[in-house]
């Protein structure tokens, strides 16, 4: 069995916006500055093989049924760990149910503190199954949040039985800037799953696919215009959604007239993600969503200008 190689970690995972427009359930990226931490460390007080959640704010502490308590769980059992018990603390730096990939941070954190207290023996694709059982308790079988919340940049998931990502690499020396517009309202991944059709037509289904690969050539080829244009142009989920987000519809139109290259619904929403290549065009177009959210939507909302995160889930 293996022997803890710390006594303590503490860890960080990204927030991440899913789905990208086209790429329902299959596309992600993590977003810089923003996300989960978590301390784990050895506890004789906890009995072997378990995990305890000391300190947290607003969840479960029952291990059971918290996100990162979850994927702790099953990282633990990947690496067959029976002789320690383990505390953790979770600090969230994200909202709950804010379409930033919450729960997808919180699990990413954890299994890579696991892992690196017991010298991360797993490799990436492990931790993202570890993250998916939490995932699936809480918003469903998918990874394209846990996915880059492990792994940063943008992922795409080819599979899900067997587990396939392909990462796609954003060059370097390329510009690209995530404007985040987060009203205060709660859309539960559960609601915004429910609003959508069990089938499509054949227009829809060979449209999104063809925005879908124009997206991910998009990314590999650095070319923010082409993947704001992508972006913005999903005809199967965004249209059932957005309806559901007071003032959704104006803001990716003052998005897209101040500026921005696009802009859809991050993840389940509430928030809406609008791109550009410019940081401090972003603060403006940021400016003009938060209007928007309040005239159309009357919701007050704050926005964010960050950078794309290529690293994903790390020791801190």
């Amino acid at each position: 069995e293996l022997e803890p190689v710390f006594t303590s970690v503490k860890s960080f995972a990204p927030a991440t916006v899913a789905n990208l427009g086209p790429g329902f359930d299959f596309l992600g990226a993590a977003v810089d500055g923003l996300g989960d931490f978590v301390s784990l460390s050895i506890d004789p007080s906890v009995s072997p093989g378990h995990v305890t959640i000391s300190e947290i704010s607003k969840l479960s502490p029952n291990p059971l049924f918290n996100c990162a308590g979850i994927a702790a769980i099953a990282t633990m059992k990947m690496l067959n760990v029976r002789s320690f018990g383990l505390s953790l603390k979770l600090e969230k730096g994200l909202p709950l149910g804010s379409g930033l990939g919450s729960s997808a941070a919180s699990a990413a954190a954890a299994a890579v503190a696991v892992n690196e207290l017991f010298g991360a023996k797993l490799g990436v694709d492990q931790l993202v199954l570890a993250g998916l059982e939490s995932e699936a308790k809480v918003s469903g079988y998918h990874a394209d949040n846990i996915a880059p919340a492990v792994m940063g940049g943008f992922v795409l998931i080819k599979s899900y039985d067997p587990l396939e990502l392909k990462p796609l690499i954003f060059p370097q020396n390329q510009e690209l800037f995530f404007i985040l517009a987060s009203p205060e309202f709660e859309a539960p991944t559960k609601k915004m799953r429910a609003a959508l059709p069990a089938e499509i037509g054949m227009p829809h289904h060979v449209w999104n696919c063809s925005q879908a690969g124009a997206l991910v050539a998009s990314v590999l080829e650095g070319d923010v215009v082409g993947l704001g244009k992508a972006l913005s142009s999903d005809k199967i989920v965004e249209p059932k959604r957005a309806p559901l987000i007071p003032g959704m519809e104006a803001v990716k139109k003052a998005a897209i007239k101040a500026g921005a290259f696009g802009c859809t619904i991050s993840g389940a929403g509430p928030t809406a993600v609008a791109v550009i290549d410019n940081e401090e065009q972003g603060k403006k177009i940021g400016q003009k969503m938060v209007d928007a959210f309040l005239e159309e939507g009357h919701l007050r909302s704050v926005a964010m200008v960050k950078k794309l995160d290529r690293v994903g889930a790390r020791l801190i």
